[in-house]
């Protein structure tokens, strides 16, 4: 039988152990990996793999052997539960094996989970699972989470969100990994430990994946609320770090170009941030709105001509020291967002 959409995350959920098999396979190895675990998890617990109720098969062995699926599924182990015989990235080639298995699996055997990569509507293996009365074949596509998936992954680790959480969660899910993004949520709930308050924009921001941006933030804030006299201190302290003059120039045009295409939007620049992809979170959501707002279209536009003119003169033959260049460029545009 052929599982998809809520049906199937009920399923990897809480699978029933009297199901003779489970086919799971996609193009996305990580999101196959995870869907594997989550599955083989519920059906032999917590401690399944160290009482020896779960076998694991690659394909390359099954092919030399393929007794070894039977004996996996029909062997008795010394602890009691449920067991499973797991088959990791089997291809049409194994069909003649695993339906072999399938048809002589009884109840109180093992359960089959079987992995493969993308299979098409004409797969052996995928026509097996889809055809057997009580197995199951489940496809994973490279959809980003939807919203109940993650609510229900956040209720796995005791955690609740407000609704401007939720709307940063998804825009990260989208941005990420399925692995990455599931290690986001497991450091929310180390961060969140003893908190039971909801999650907020500020909490994900905290435990969400830097980027080479993030170190750039403290100056580029500094300019844009035009801070003046605090540009010099900071760049000695990015000169000091190893931050190259091209880098920062090209990290501030890229913070400034986002000023202007939040103030450009019709709905104002607080629509105009919530559209950005990749998503901004949290507080820095907030102050760069106040930013794009202070500015405005005209005046961000001749902070972005500053900024090119000052990004071929990086890039030229003159023999101005250009880390001096790119502080006086900074200073300017402190200057510019100060009248």
């Amino acid at each position: 039988m052929k599982l998809s959409g809520r049906d199937a995350n009920r399923y990897f959920a809480k699978p029933d152990p009297r199901r003779t098999g489970l086919l799971i396979y996609g193009q996305d190895a990580m999101r196959v990996a995870l869907k594997r675990q989550e599955v083989i998890a519920a059906l032999v617990g917590p401690q399944g793999e160290e009482e020896m109720r779960l076998t694991r098969i690659p394909a390359s062995d099954l092919r030399s052997d393929p007794a070894q699926l039977l004996d996996a599924l029909k062997s008795q182990g010394f602890f009691p539960g449920p067991r499973v015989a797991f088959v990791e990235e089997a291809g049409d080639g194994l069909a003649p094996t695993i339906k072999t298995a399938l048809s002589e699996w009884q109840e109180g055997d093992a359960q089959l989970v079987v992995t493969a990569k993308q299979l098409n509507a004409r797969s052996a293996l995928r026509k097996l699972f889809e055809a057997h009365p009580n197995a199951y074949a489940i496809g994973i596509y490279d959809d980003p989470p939807s919203r109940e998936d993650i609510e229900a992954e956040l209720q796995k680790h005791r955690l609740t969100a407000d609704n401007d959480a939720m709307t940063d969660l998804t825009n990260l899910s989208r941005m990420l990994d399925p692995g990455d993004f599931r290690q986001t949520i497991e450091k929310l709930s180390l961060y969140k430990f003893s908190d039971p308050s909801p999650v907020t924009g500020e909490d994900i921001l905290a435990c969400a994946p830097t980027s080479t941006e993030a170190a750039l933030d403290d100056v580029l804030n500094i300019v844009a609320e035009a801070r003046t006299t605090e540009i010099g201190p900071i760049m000695r302290k990015l000169e000091s770090q190893g931050v190259q003059p091209v880098g920062l120039c090209i990290g501030a045009t890229r913070h400034f170009r986002t000023l202007h295409t939040a103030a450009c939007d019709p709905g104002g620049p607080s629509s105009g941030i919530s559209r950005m992809r990749p998503p901004v979170f949290g507080p820095r959501r907030d102050r760069m709105v106040r930013q794009a707002s202070k500015w405005g279209v005209y005046r961000l536009e001749q902070a972005l001509t500053i900024l090119t003119d000052t990004d071929l003169q990086l890039r030229s033959t003159q023999k101005a020291p250009t880390m001096a260049l790119m502080e006086r460029a900074l200073i300017r545009l402190a200057m510019l967002g100060s009248r």
